[in-house]
């Protein structure tokens, strides 16, 4: 059943996706080469606590840590190890956190120094498929239609759309009704209602779309070694149009990029 927020609610979950917006904005400016994704971890921890949240994924499930870190070929769920960044890798850091009763769940794939051009690619058509599926998140539509928005878009580049994992709603729980998959036919699925709040996060693979797990019990990767991009928003529906609880603006202040690509998802402007 589809649990719709009260505006309250969604300020309120607003709050708890910033949280997590404000720690990736953190890692960023923490993440190069010769780090390990477990002191990026610890970093996260005692940040999301210093701000009077709770880490979101550690305990949840059993997972052991508070980042999700998931490197070149690993999709998602990666587990922190103490193998240092190395410089061309990609690192996608999926991060969650409570605050007043609510989750945050965010993701952003970062570029650890020069990185090859397709990967560079494989990154700048994942994050462009986000925003292409976002605006499909409206009064009117239906859960697919966000899938299908996506699937065509990284297809069309010749990319592989992860199947078996997908975006979900987002509440007090970290995994509501509805699933949103990154895949799909238009007009079909669960139709959207104001006050819904999702996480979408198209997960895009350079070459097969096809996926394995790793033996920790956690990390998934591509079949084929090729490399494999995340990006995630927290998104409700206010006044029947899709409205931006996340943001990747700490992640772009901290890295010096300019960027305007949230400003159609936003009511009022955001003030960092």
């Amino acid at each position: 059943m589809i649990i719709p927020k009260t505006r309250e609610e969604i300020e309120l979950m607003r709050e708890s996706a910033l949280l997590v917006s404000k720690t990736l904005g953190m890692i960023a400016s923490e993440i190069k080469p010769g780090v390990t994704t477990l002191q990026l971890d610890k970093l996260a921890e005692t940040f999301i606590r210093d701000h009077n949240a709770v880490p979101g994924f550690l305990g949840l499930y059993g997972c052991p840590s508070t980042l999700l870190t998931s490197v070149n070929d690993q999709v998602v769920h990666g587990l922190p190890t103490d193998r240092p960044i190395q410089e061309g890798d990609i690192v996608s850091v999926d991060c969650g956190a409570i605050k007043n009763e609510f989750y945050g769940d965010h993701a952003y794939t970062f570029e650890i120094g020069e990185v090859a051009p397709e990967t560079k690619k494989l990154l700048q058509i994942t994050k462009e498929s986000l925003y292409i599926g976002i605006r499909e998140f409206k009064i009117g539509n239906r859960v697919e239609d966000v899938g299908n928005a996506i699937q065509k878009y990284a297809e069309a580049h010749g990319y592989g759309v992860v199947r078996e994992l997908v975006g979900h709603g987002l509440g007090r729980k970290m995994h509501e009704e509805p699933e949103m998959p990154n895949y799909g036919k238009r007009g079909r699925g669960k139709l959207f209602i104001e006050g819904m709040v999702v996480a979408i996060e198209p997960m895009i693979n350079m070459g097969t779309r096809n996926i394995k797990h790793l033996k920790d019990g956690w990390t998934i990767s591509t079949r084929d070694g090729k490399p494999s991009a995340h990006f995630e928003h927290d998104v409700a529906i206010v006044d029947g149009k899709p409205e931006l609880l996340s943001t990747f603006q700490y992640i772009y202040q901290a890295l010096g990029i300019q960027s305007d690509e949230e400003n159609e998802f936003r009511q009022h402007a955001l003030a960092l």
